[in-house]
């Protein structure tokens, strides 16, 4: 992985097809998560900056130095229309490298968003331009730009690997990464899954019960578990005469 080369710009990415981006937009985060075989999700701390925030694009890719977000601007020259910035950092930092100015020339260059590994600032902003950002912390400590990183390298953000070009989900449930050659295949994946779901919920509706469905009494009788019709400790008895020991036992 070259996710440790610093000081490069990688002009020439290959991004995911833009239909399958669009057909894998439809989907939620935990829907693909599960479709792809339950990998490429972000560790849960990337929150929306704003209530409702949600985004799907493919990746222009960042790495950024602690505290400096310089990195951030020399990736705006990269974004092309609905892709998504993902940014992750040398080492932990909840820093505010982002805020409504950068947002503003994002959104300029076309981006759906912003996914960082980092903190952000000016939320109240972003909801206002209704910009989706998913951070790692709001925060209104500003930054420098003196350090060089990359842009369009590999990266791991929230502990996901993330290629420039990949595709990018994020929702109220988090933030998941699809490999570039996989949208079209985990799309399909989902929309099975999503009628398989509307088939559970239909049956749920009705009142079945999951243990039915799903085939669960079998198994949990198996491991022991077991029904009784009387309430707790009614077979209990309290000691009687014959029970209690007597003075010499004593």
């Amino acid at each position: 992985m070259e996710h440790t080369e610093i000081g490069v710009v990688r002009t020439a990415i290959t991004r995911a097809e833009p239909e399958a981006v669009a057909a894998l937009s439809a989907f939620g985060v935990a829907t693909v998560h599960e479709a792809m075989g339950r990998v490429g999700l972000m560790r849960p701390y990337l929150r929306p900056a704003y209530p409702k925030a949600r985004l799907c694009g493919t990746a222009v890719t960042v790495l950024l130095q602690p505290g400096d977000n310089w990195m951030l601007h020399v990736a705006a020259e990269q974004i092309r229309e609905g892709d998504v910035v993902v940014a992750a950092c040398t080492t932990e930092s909840e820093d505010g490298f982002f805020g409504e100015l950068l947002a503003t020339s994002f959104r300029a260059r076309g981006a759906a968003g912003l996914v960082i590994d980092g903190g952000v600032r000016d939320a109240a902003d972003l909801e206002a331009m209704d910009f989706p950002v998913f951070a790692r912390a709001v925060n209104a400590k500003g930054t420098v730009k003196a350090t060089l990183g990359s842009v369009n390298v590999p990266v791991v953000c929230a502990n996901a690997l993330v290629r420039p070009g990949d595709v990018v989900l994020a929702d109220a449930d988090g933030v998941v990464v699809v490999p570039r050659e996989r949208p079209a295949e985990v799309a399909e994946a989902s929309a099975k899954r999503e009628a398989n779901e509307e088939d559970k919920r239909a049956r749920f509706r009705a009142g079945e019960l999951g243990l039915d469905m799903y085939g669960m009494r079998g198994p949990l009788a198996a491991l022991g578990l077991r029904y009784e019709d009387r309430p707790m400790g009614a077979d209990r008895r309290g000691p009687t005469d014959e029970d209690r020991p007597t003075r010499t036992e004593r």
